[in-house]
Parts: C-alpha cells; structure tokens; sequence
C-alpha cells in the first residue's frame, strides 16, 4: 500500500521508519536492591519517511507537501505500518526537499512526522464540578462568617474603655527609651 497523506499519495517511498519510546518511572525503595518500573504508557510514534518525484508533477507534488508542512495541522496519514500502529493523524514536525543532480524534473523528500492525538478534555471546573457535601460545607462555613460579621459593631464599641488608658501608651513607651 502507497502511504498517503491527507490526500496526497506519496510516491517513490524508499525509506519509511518509526520509533516509539515507552515511558516508563523507576520507583526504589529505600535501602532495597532492585527497583519498580511504573509503566506510563508510550510516546508518540515517529515516522521518518523519504522518497522521490519524479516528471512533470514533482514539483507540484512538493509544492503541496509544503503548504501541508506549513499549515501545521493535524493531518491523515495511512500506510502499512502506520496501520499496524494504529496512527491515524500525524503532523509534519521536518520537511527537506531537493533537486537530484542530473535528473530533471526529479526532487528528492524527506520529512518527519509525529503522531497526533486528540488532546483530552479539561475537567469540569466551577460549581458544578464540586462534590455536593463539599459545597454544602463550604456554604455552611460563609454562613457563619456572615453571621461573625454581624458582631463586628459589639466588638468596636466594646473596645472604647481601653481607648483612654492606652491612648497615651506610644507617649509613655517614648519616654522611656529617651530615659526620662
């Protein structure tokens, strides 16, 4: 099968690799030989991929693959092994072309593609997202601020019979620092 790409058939493949790296934590316990491996998934898949095009449709072939290269989309790519891996959309991260020497109408392509996944919601936030005993808490708790507020009058007036006596504390306190 021909690898193509959003369309584009890719013609003259003669190189067509993928890497996948596997994410894995090592956890060791203390004072312990040895180590856990947690295993976190994997990358993305890497493709490398190059080829040729040859006649008089190589450079309209190689014009198309850089306005997909610059778009910088997310785009389909279908080939054997993309099918093997289950890669269904890639973006095209390097993109290299040239004209082969003494061939006209012949332009080589290499480029890079990595494998695109849909990145995954975010969680609920706001109100909606909190657990109903948390909010019932927390309306509980803004309640009773609400109602300690309410207090607020008794306290200052409560405070004015030591307004007098300590009014003249700063006075006092310099006194005795100047030693009089």
């Amino acid at each position: 099968m021909r690898p193509v790409l959003d369309g584009l058939l890719l013609p003259q493949v003669q190189t067509l690799r993928t890497s996948d790296v596997r994410a894995l934590a090592e956890h060791r316990a203390p004072e312990a030989d040895g180590s856990y491996f947690q295993n976190l998934g994997r990358k993305a898949t890497v493709i490398r991929l190059a080829g040729v095009a040859s006649g008089p449709d190589a450079l309209a072939f190689v014009t198309e693959l850089t306005d997909k290269f610059e778009a910088g989309e997310a785009v389909e790519f279908v080939s054997d092994i993309a099918t093997d891996a289950e890669i269904e959309r890639v973006k095209i991260t390097d993109l290299k072309t040239r004209e082969v020497a003494g061939t006209p109408e012949r332009l080589a392509y290499a480029m890079v593609l990595y494998e695109y996944r849909e990145p995954e919601p975010p969680a609920a936030a706001g109100l909606d997202a909190l657990d109903a005993d948390v909010l019932g808490d927390a309306t509980g708790l803004i309640e009773d601020l609400v109602e300690g507020l309410d207090l607020f009058p008794v306290f200052e007036t409560g405070l004015e019979r030591f307004a007098a006596p300590l009014g003249s504390l700063l006075e006092r306190l310099q006194a005795v620092n100047r030693g009089s």
